[in-house]
């Protein structure tokens, strides 16, 4: 019987491990076009990937085909910083910096963030930032360093 109750609470304890792992994001494969991660994005045509390391959250944007588009980095402190990561790395603006065109759709949201990528006739893709509790991303600001 103590075998039984053993194996129980090892069981327990190696999901609940489990559980907590995977709840925290990964520290590694950021620059990826398909790294070791969930993808978080909140529309089907692009992909994103939350990566965490030492309270410093990154999130990466890719396309439809794996393309890295962009990433930043930010903490709890509001500091965002647009990181030299993907073919549109140049390309991060604030919303207040131009609104957010129709074509534009939020990729990912949380707390802290809001990423809305709005393709543009060359191929390329401009990525907006705005604060993640913003109902309306075209009129909320936030800063990029």
């Amino acid at each position: 019987m103590r075998s039984i109750h053993r194996r129980a609470i090892v069981s327990i304890l190696l999901l609940a491990c489990a559980s907590a792992a995977a709840a925290t994001p990964p520290a590694t494969g950021l620059g990826q076009s398909w790294p070791n991660a969930s993808d978080v994005s909140a529309s089907p045509g692009y992909h994103v990937y939350v990566f965490e390391k030492e309270g410093v959250r990154y999130v990466q944007v890719n396309d439809a085909s794996g393309t890295v588009r962009g990433a930043i980095a930010y903490t709890d402190a509001n500091t965002v910083l647009d990181l030299p990561i993907g073919v549109d790395a140049s390309r991060w603006v604030t919303v207040t910096d131009g609104a957010a065109p129709d074509a534009a759709k939020q990729v990912y949201q949380d707390d802290s963030v809001t990423v809305i990528v709005a393709p543009q006739p060359d191929g390329s893709a401009r990525m907006m930032l705005a604060p993640g509790d913003c109902d309306n991303p075209a009129q909320c600001s936030i800063r990029v360093q």
